[in-house]
């Protein structure tokens, strides 16, 4: 699954899961007195969130009847079990299925009688109990036909109900799936976790306006009755449940054929099916890239993209038909910017790279979901750095690791592979850690074992263990079984140099145990800080856990194996060390002025310098900033500000540092360096500072002025000049510098005056909305203007712009319709939400909104998932202030098992706490460094 990446800081990313469950004769009668109850008083068998092993499913046939007018459907489910272990119940999962009958058939035996099964329901596991009447037998094959029916979903999640609007004003419907992680089991009953791996044969009765498809190639359809199709679908590979899909719609659709004779299609809206052609291209060159680079044919005849209008993820990987939000695949040349161009074609790499990594290969228990969503988000950079060399992803993809780095540096962060249980804890492993963090600790590991030994142990991961379920050792194990070029192969299965080689040449360990270094990546939470001190030519190395609010923490008992790199002044060679050890030293050759570890961010760790290097790393940026890389330099601003928070290094030295980029003009420093710095003035804007707030804003402003004068209000340029552009005209604007607001006003004018006609540049459009919606009249445009766009970059942009607005009245309002969910979509209520909470106008308001409608939140966007923790940072995460800590302390404490418990709450208290230490810590200081360097821009 992808996500569309939001525009604030620490966010995570969850979803959803469930059970099935089986118990023998024997156990069921020792029941002890405090057993769950079914709903209808009798004990139910089974007391474990997760099914029990000795029941598997092997195949499904599925038929579903949705009723598009009712908006209901009718279901059966035949599911072929075998048992290997006597038992007289199944354990299932359902949620929200109304059950009618239940039978059991022994599979060998035609002339078995069908058995009635007596149904008990566990509705706070999803679980659902079938009881026989006789034993089932060890090593026979039953089938289990279940009819049931249920309305469809009003959320977004299980087979729920989306429409869109024509241009003509009418409302059209259709039915899609949204099954990860645990809702499956909202759609039909089945053994709802991702191990119970298992073929299907899908029937879907609709309309004949109506179009369905689903992971398998339509292989006929049967006229059943008047006005009722029966279209039956080629039988499924073997799966998860979590992967199963179906869409009953009006869609239309485009495609192509791949060199190996994949037909892919593109569905979508009929008015906005001339949007498809750019993902269309890069849906066949990217899957004719991963069938090489993995070396393993994709496995079905077809893989469909699918934009529904209500979705509320990025994007979804199920086999066969991927599912996209509309802005995560539709392209629109005329008025999609840059940066969608990029965000579409990431999330198509995203989801194809799961095909392979994610359904061909599947992790055991959700426990492991990076080896799905990091090997995902990893590949995402690998296939387009290849396939779309123009983007230049490759400047971005640090940023995702200063990303992870944000809430790893929290207590209440987690390992990488951390247990999980319960649907609320599942959904929340869908975070930075699992995705951000999981692909920056593979990239690491791709540099420390060279590109080509660490492909060839993925693919030799994928071949083993295709159509299986894997856990974290697995890959590790197959990493380890691969020798660098020119190593010889051990017989104990690790690598050794064939000659020893210095640390100065490569890294310095003779045998490279790669599950030992890597369970020291995943099996703990955080990262290490390296503190590096010189002391002539040797360089002493130091590491301890870097964690936020414990300044000069103690805490012990972290420790990784940590592949250092370094340049100095002397030399610009990569060198490398493997760092093992709490402590080591280095013997450099000669002494040096300077040196720089961690060489292009490729290790997910900061570096602290002590002594003077700061100061000669900061001489470096401002005399001579193109000697070290973009990466480089950019992580030099993230670790100094990471430094000021734990009290290593000063916030007047940190801030020292940034003034060289007056003279910067590559997209990573840049946008490092606002991510530093606009939070120190967010943070201002929510208390009573606006002198020193100002002063901040006006600094930021001259420190960039340069750059700002000279970008062209055009679509010229590169992926990245073009998203730099966007971004530095947008914070110029509402910064209020007035070159770039009379240039915005005039165009707004322009476009106003042509009734939304005139042509933007769409790179400038953001900057000229947000000036725009200052006006009564000219909000009021804009939100006319969203109700008829075609465009879903177009109406971020404008909601974006609505959320810039001074006026209050406007933003409640602007809230109250985005989560009615009827002009504007309820998927983008959590981004405006976000959105309004960083508006110094709209805070409270959105705060407000949260605490009054929490458990109406709750219902559409669940526990535990990425769109709730989204809102509870957006609308929290900035307070910095006693008050505001025990106000919000208070709200969550009292929402007991309705989300007190969630991450996402530990990390906003966390957060709070840290922003009051900081600025209790530091704003006198950056009042007195402001006076102070005002003649020095």
């Amino acid at each position: 699954m992808a996500f569309l990446p939001h525009k604030l800081p620490l966010m995570t990313l969850p979803s959803l899961l469930t059970i099935l469950i089986v118990w023998t004769s024997t156990r069921c009668q020792s029941m002890e007195p405090n057993s769950p109850r079914a709903t209808n008083g009798a004990p139910f068998p089974w007391n474990n969130m997760r099914l029990p092993d000795y029941i598997l499913p092997i195949h499904y046939n599925l038929m579903i009847h949705a009723n598009l007018t009712t908006l209901t459907f009718l279901g059966v489910t035949e599911v072929e079990i075998i048992v290997n272990q006597p038992t007289s119940f199944i354990i299932l999962h359902s949620q929200h299925l109304q059950i009618t009958k239940a039978t059991l058939q022994e599979k060998s035996q035609d002339n078995w009688a069908e058995l009635p099964l007596t149904v008990l329901e566990y509705p706070s596991n999803n679980q659902i109990a079938l009881i026989a009447g006789r034993p089932l037998q060890i090593g026979r094959h039953y089938i289990v036909t279940i009819e049931y029916a249920a309305p469809l979903s009003e959320s977004l999640r299980g087979f729920y109900k989306s429409s869109y609007r024509t241009q003509k004003g009418e409302v059209r419907i259709l039915a899609s799936t949204q099954f990860e992680p645990t809702a499956a089991r909202m759609a039909f009953p089945c053994f709802d976790e991702p191990a119970f791996k298992a073929s299907f044969s899908i029937k879907i009765r609709r309309e004949p306006r109506h179009l369905a498809i689903s992971n398998m190639p339509l292989v006929k359809s049967v006229n059943i009755a008047e006005g009722l199709i029966e279209d039956h679908f080629d039988v499924t590979v073997k799966m998860s449940t979590y992967l199963v899909a179906f869409i009953i719609s009006d869609f239309e659709s485009v495609s192509k054929m791949t060199k190996s004779g994949v037909k892919v299609s593109v569905y979508a809206v009929p008015e906005k099916i001339n949007q498809t052609g750019y993902a269309l291209d890069a849906a066949v060159t990217l899957l004719e890239f991963y069938e090489d680079y993995f070396n393993i044919p994709y496995p079905l005849p077809k893989q469909d993209l699918a934009a529904i209008p209500d979705f509320e993820s990025g994007a979804m990987e199920n086999w066969g038909l991927t599912t996209y939000r509309e802005s995560g695949l539709l392209y629109d040349p005329e008025k999609s910017s840059a940066s969608s161009k990029l965000g579409i074609t990431m999330i198509i790499a995203h989801e194809l790279a799961h095909q392979w990594f994610g359904n061909l290969v599947t992790m055991e228990w959700w426990n492991d979901l990076w080896l799905n969503e990091g090997f995902a988000k990893f590949m995402e950079f690998v296939s387009v750095s290849v396939t779309h060399p123009e983007l230049k992803v490759e400047d971005y993809f640090f940023g995702k690791c200063f990303d992870a780095m944000e809430m790893d540096a929290l207590n209440s962060s987690h390992p990488v592979s951390t247990p999980v249980e319960n649907p609320a804890e599942i959904r929340e492993m869908f975070d930075d850690v699992s995705y951000e963090k999981g692909a920056c600790i593979l990239n690491m590991l791709r540099d420390y074992l060279n590109a080509d030994v660490f492909k060839a142990g993925i693919v030799q991961y994928l071949q083993k263990y295709s159509y299986k379920n894997t856990k974290n050792e697995d890959l590790w194990n197959s990493m380890t079984n691969i020798c660098p070029i020119g190593d010889t192969q051990k017989t104990d299965g690790f690598c050794s140099r064939n000659q020893p080689t210095s640390s100065l040449s490569h890294w310095s360990q003779k045998v490279v145990d790669v599950k030992a270094m890597m369970n020291t990546w995943t099996l703990q939470k955080g990262f290490p800080m390296i503190t590096v001190t010189m002391k002539g030519k040797n360089v002493h190395m130091k590491q301890e856990l870097y964690r936020k609010g414990t300044i000069h923490s103690a805490e012990t008992g972290y420790l990784w194996h940590i592949p250092l790199s370094y340049i100095t002044s002397k030399s610009d060679k990569v060198e490398r060390f493997l760092l093992r050890t709490k402590t080591d030293v280095l013997i450099l050759p000669e002494e040096v002025e300077w040196i720089k570890f961690n060489v292009g961010m490729y290790g997910y760790y900061i570096v602290h310098y002590e002594d003077d290097g700061w100061e000669s790393l900061t001489g470096l940026l401002k005399e001579k900033h193109m000697t070290i890389s973009s990466n480089d330099r950019a992580s030099l601003i993230n670790n100094a500000f990471q430094l000021v928070s734990i009290g290593k290094l000063s916030i007047e030295k940190a801030l020292d540092l940034t003034l060289y980029l007056k003279h910067e003009t590559e997209i990573m420093p840049v946008f490092q360096g606002l991510n530093e710095l606009i939070p120190l003035y967010k943070l201002m804007e929510k208390r009573d500072m606006s002198d020193v707030e100002t002063q901040f804003k006006a600094f930021l402003i001259r420190l960039l002025r340069d750059l700002i004068d000279k970008q062209t209000w055009t679509d010229d340029g590169s992926v990245s000049q073009r998203m730099l552009r966007s971004q530095l005209l947008m914070l110029a604007c509402i910064r209020q510098y007035q070159p770039c607001v009379q240039k915005a006003e005039d165009y707004f004018k322009k476009w106003k005056e042509s009734s939304g006609n005139f042509s933007l540049p769409s790179d400038v459009t953001s900057a000229v909305f947000a000036v725009g919606a200052q006006t009564t009249e000219g909000w009021d445009f804009l939100f006319e203007k969203y109700r008829s766009s075609l465009s879903s970059t177009e109406k971020y942009k404008i909601e974006f712009a609505l959320s810039t607005s001074h006026d209050k009245e406007k933003l409640q309002w602007l809230l109250e319709q985005s989560f009615q969910g009827d002009i504007i979509k309820t998927q983008e209520f959590p981004s405006i939400l976000g959105l309004v909470g960083r508006n110094p106008k709209g805070y409270l308001l959105a705060w407000q909104f949260l605490k009054e409608n929490w458990n109406r939140i709750i219902k559409k966007f669940e526990l535990g998932s990425n769109s709730l923790t989204y809102m509870v940072m957006g609308t929290t995460n900035q307070y910095s202030t006693r008050e505001r800590l025990e106000e919000v302390k208070e709200f969550f404490s009292s929402l007991k098992e309705n989300g007190s418990q969630l991450r996402c709450i530990q990390q906003t208290l966390e957060t709070i706490e840290e922003n009051i230490r900081w600025m209790n810590q530091n704003y006198e200081k950056i009042r007195v460094w402001l006076q102070k360097s005002t003649n020095s821009l």
